[in-house]
């Protein structure tokens, strides 16, 4: 059976309180006025509402026996007149909070987004994309109405209980105890179905967020499904994580439906006993027929805001789950951030020294190990070595993509780690080995790098990279639309006009990881003009394993084994006859 690490789910986490629920008013906050609005809303709609059977037993015991129509009349229009005010107040309310619930699910994703901006590689390097995307999208959606009608209609609810209560206990004290006999009943129900409830929807949540990172892989890497016909073991896969999700959701959902019935039931049986207590127990002088009418009327609503309640404990309880993967990734650490005191590096010259630099990806799992090494402004180092000997990780490291273990890396004699990523960067013009296009114009994406570039200067870049030509070919040339991860563009197409993003920026510093390997050999030799050109006066940082494309760099780095282990240029290190040369002669065999 094919099987695939969404297989397994997240761990669960088991304890139930409102700390997430608490951490999330600061989001409502922001609209307090509003809310507040809408509660008062709330509460002149139930006091209005609450009127009606005070008429009815006014209308039973005085007006009908006294047969004063007029009177009837009066009692009629005011009834309506409340109910319509309760139906108008509600609907205002209603578009107060629809508001609310779209600026809260507008300002939650804008902070997510943020952070997620500021996360290091190293967060999505072990994420499926797809489940942090679920959380972005699906979540927050699904938390905005307990967030917004949730929170009111909580408290409105309970205020419309102790409303109820009041005119309960106006129009007869003893048949609002019978009233209040179910109370320990339904507490009792309650508690017993929270704990399995809980749960049920956290699996449901991990079931779900198992899927759609699964289907966004598969959207990815369709191409890949059909080269290999995988078509069969992937459906499998999805068939077996959509039905555990199925069986996830409708495990949930039977203790989701067994508040209601339990709540409708105990109400019913509330009911029937003031019925027997008021005709039975009682004497008949003390329990008209308007009071019986009232009090039943009463406690039918006594009942729904205690079955709203049970709804929107559910929905909490339901969406809980969401919200604390939401905080859980607001709360994910932005380990390479701006230190309190980090300053603007200012204009520099491009001198690089790594200084005993050692780093893992892994704890306790080392790929650089002690590395030193001197670059001057405007050198051109070369970085060399098998797959996985460390070279892309040098560059990374000095784009402060990741923290170091030990040691330090110095631009212009300046710790890397004191200065502020954004002015950092400023100087930096990678291309890496990943050729990103993003969906929109191709104009739009070489001007990615400098964003107030003006199209002569888009049209230059992409002159010295030779992405001139094939573009201007294209039917709306620069304008042409292309879509995400360039899917109508060819290999060598995307790094060129990556290579054009790149040099667009203008950098001090330029690194260049695999930026000619899906080049084919004519315009990589002509690509190499214009980097010869780009290079001068810039500090470089080339890797390439087509060994041809480095020969006159200044200096070549052999990485492996954790370090450097040879250094020097082209022709030095061939007349060594070590790594290097060994590695040179094997590509030209």
């Amino acid at each position: 059976m094919a099987r695939n690490k969404y297989d397994v789910d997240e761990v669960l986490e088991t304890p139930f309180d409102f700390t997430h629920l608490k951490r999330s008013f600061v989001y409502i906050k922001r609209y307090r006025g509003k809310m507040l609005l809408a509660l008062l809303l709330s509460m002149i709609s139930a006091v209005a509402g609450l009127i009606g059977p005070l008429i009815t037993q006014h209308a039973l015991d005085v007006t009908i026996p006294e047969k004063n129509g007029r009177q009837l009349v009066l009692l009629a229009l005011l009834l309506l007149l409340c109910t319509g005010l309760s139906v108008v107040l509600s609907t205002i309310r209603s578009r107060i909070l629809t508001i609310v619930g779209q600026h809260i699910i507008f300002d939650i994703r804008e902070d997510l987004f943020a952070h997620l901006q500021k996360l290091p590689f190293s967060y999505y390097d072990d994420r499926p994309h797809g489940k942090i995307l679920i959380r972005v999208i699906n979540y927050v959606n699904s938390v905005s109405d307990m967030l917004s009608n949730g929170i009111i209609n909580f408290i409105m609810e309970i205020l419309n209980m102790v409303f109820i209560l009041v005119f309960m206990l106006i129009v007869d004290v003893r048949l609002t105890l019978v009233a209040l006999s179910g109370l320990p009943l339904f507490m009792l129900v309650m508690f017993s179905i929270k704990k399995h409830q809980r749960r049920a929807w956290q699996s449901v949540s991990n079931k779900s967020s198992n899927m759609n990172a699964y289907l966004q892989e598969n959207i990815v890497g369709a191409r890949i499904t059909q080269v290999f016909h995988r078509e069969e073991e992937n459906a499998e896969i999805y068939d077996r994580l959509n039905e555990k999700y199925r069986k996830s959701w409708m495990h949930a959902v039977i203790f989701s439906n067994l508040v209601w019935p339990a709540t409708d039931n105990i109400s019913t049986l509330v009911r029937a006993a003031m019925f027997v207590v008021g005709l039975l127990v009682l004497e008949p002088a003390t329990v008209s027929l308007g009071v019986l009418a009232a009090m039943t009327g009463y406690a039918s609503r006594f009942w729904q805001p205690i079955m709203n309640l049970s709804n929107i404990m559910n929905n909490f309880i339901n969406n809980i789950a969401y919200l604390e993967r939401i905080f859980e990734t607001l709360d994910e650490p932005v380990t390479v951030d701006d230190r309190p005191d980090a300053q603007p590096i200012g204009e520099i010259t491009g001198q690089v020294s790594f200084r005993n630099v050692t780093f893992g990806y892994e704890k306790d799992i080392t790929v650089l190990e002690d590395v030193s090494f001197d670059v001057k402004p405007g050198e051109s180092i070369a970085l060399v070595g098998p797959t996985g000997a460390g070279k892309s990780t040098i560059v990374s490291l000095l784009s402060r993509f990741y923290n170091l273990n030990e040691g330090a890396i110095l631009l212009d004699g300046k710790d890397i780690s004191e200065v502020t990523l954004h002015s950092l960067r400023s100087h930096m013009g990678i291309m890496l080995q990943d050729s990103f296009i993003f969906s929109g114009s191709i104009l739009d994406n070489i001007r990615y790098g400098k964003l107030d570039a003006t199209e002569e200067e888009v049209m230059a870049a992409a002159k010295t990279v030779y992405a001139h030509g094939f573009i201007s070919e294209m039917e709306e040339g620069y304008y042409t639309q292309v879509n995400e991860r360039g899917s109508k563009l060819s290999g060598g197409e995307k790094q060129l006009i990556s290579f054009a993003r790149t040099l667009l920026s203008d950098p001090r510093i330029l690194i260049l990881d695999e930026a000619t390997s899906s080049i084919d050999a004519r315009t990589e030799a002509l690509l190499q003009k214009g980097i010869a050109e780009l290079l001068k006066g810039r500090t470089s940082f080339i890797i390439a394993h087509r060994l041809s494309t480095i020969r006159n760099c200044d200096r070549i780095m052999y990485i492996g084994e954790k370090g450097i282990l040879e250094s020097g240029t082209h022709e030095e290190l061939m007349a060594k006859g070590g790594l290097y040369y060994q590695l040179y002669t094997s590509q030209s065999a």
